[in-house]
Parts: structure tokens; C-alpha cells; sequence
């Protein structure tokens, strides 16, 4: 995997900076906001902090620390985690409609089975719904959190310097929609052991999670 080396920027002079003051604009006027690539801490944490109250469980984040990023898993992940369940779906039905044309299911009304598929697709997206609700991704100056669970709300999170490596991985159905997976290997284990699903830039993503990583934890 390619490491991104993290940028340090240089502040100029206090002298220089109180002689241009009058004649030049000020340089948070004019530059666009780095809150998307690569926020500054104290930012970042400015722009999310209603998102925090709104999303966080209560007490995860300690008093000190710095949320770099707060994502969820992009809205197409409620339609692709589905994809395996609705061809079967379709496959059922279509076979049920066959067989019901040629008379070897009479006790059923092609009605009936359009409004069971419906029915069903409807509850598994609805189910997929409540699992996207319920998926946090955060990136802070301290740790890397997971949050999921719709029934049992499960809670994964590692120090920074914890974390060996990362990987941005992309699956076909990912690609197609421009979204990716971001996985994580902590000290101790084998493999992967935990990863950001179905995240929109994931590129852009893995690239502030790189630099964070390099500022913070190593």
C-alpha cells in the first residue's frame, strides 16, 4: 500500500503578518475550506459538532479529543448489502409465476405472489435501512471508531497507534458507484480486523485517514 506523507504548513511571521493585515484580505476569507480533504482538527470539529450530538452514543468521545471525520456509509449501501437476497427473491418468483401459468400451483393468484415479493422486498430494504441508520464511522486525533448494530449496538475502536496499516479495497459492485471499503490491522492480528464499509470517496477518505495517522499516531 502507498503511504501518503503527511503536509506540514508553514505560518508566516507575526511582524509580516500584522504589516499585510490592512492592505491584503485575510487568508480565511479567500481559501476554500480544507473541512473535505483534509480538515484541520479544530475545524472539523466546529463544522460536526451538532452531527456529534446527533449521532454519537453518549460518553464515547473523551473530553479532549478531536473529531477529524464523521461519516456514514454512503445510501447505496442499502440497496448493495441487499443485492444476494433480492435476486433470490426475484429467482423465487419468477420460478412460483411459471409454475403457477402452467396450473402446478392453483392455490395461489399471480397477485398474490407479485404482493408477497413486493412485500418482502420491502421489509429487507427496510431492515438494510435501519442497519445504514445505525453505522458511524469516526476518525478522531485519538482513535479509530466503528459503531453498527440494529438490535445489539456494537461499539469496535483502537488507539491510533495501534493501527499497522490500512487498505482502501473495492469490490465490482463498489466501483461502479464509486464507493469503497476502508480495512484496518492492529497490533496482534493476522488480518484485517475491522473496516468502513461502503464509503463514498473512499480515496479521499483513505488519504485523511493516512495523513491522521502520521500526525497522531505515530
Amino acid at each position: 500500500m502507498k503511504r501518503l506523507a503527511s503536509s506540514n504548513s508553514q505560518g508566516g511571521g507575526v511582524g509580516d503578518a500584522a504589516c499585510r493585515a490592512e492592505s491584503a484580505p485575510s487568508r480565511a476569507e479567500n481559501a476554500p475550506s480544507r473541512a473535505e480533504s483534509a480538515p484541520s482538527p479544530e475545524g472539523a470539529a466546529d463544522e460536526i459538532d451538532v452531527r456529534v450530538a446527533a449521532m454519537l452514543p453518549a460518553q464515547l468521545l473523551q473530553p479532549s479529543e478531536i473529531i477529524i471525520l464523521l461519516i456514514k456509509p454512503s445510501l447505496w449501501f442499502i440497496v448493495l448489502s441487499s443485492l444476494g437476497f433480492l435476486a433470490a427473491v426475484a429467482v423465487i418468483t419468477a420460478g412460483l409465476l411459471s409454475m403457477q401459468t402452467r396450473g402446478y400451483v392453483p392455490w395461489i393468484s399471480r397477485q398474490d405472489l407479485y404482493l408477497v415479493a413486493f412485500g418482502v422486498t420491502g421489509i429487507r430494504l427496510f431492515w438494510q435501512f435501519l442497519d445504514w441508520l445505525s453505522r458511524l464511522y469516526v476518525l478522531t486525533d485519538q482513535r479509530i471508531i466503528r459503531v453498527g448494530g440494529v438490535v445489539r449496538v456494537q461499539v469496535f475502536e483502537t488507539p491510533l497507534k495501534n493501527v499497522q496499516h490500512t487498505q482502501a479495497y473495492f469490490s465490482l459492485r463498489e466501483r461502479l458507484f464509486n464507493l469503497g471499503t476502508i480495512a484496518f490491522a492492529t497490533s496482534g492480528t493476522a488480518g484485517m480486523e475491522a473496516g468502513w464499509h461502503m464509503v463514498a470517496n473512499p480515496l479521499e477518505v483513505h488519504r485523511i485517514v493516512v495523513e491522521t495517522l502520521n500526525r497522531y499516531g505515530r
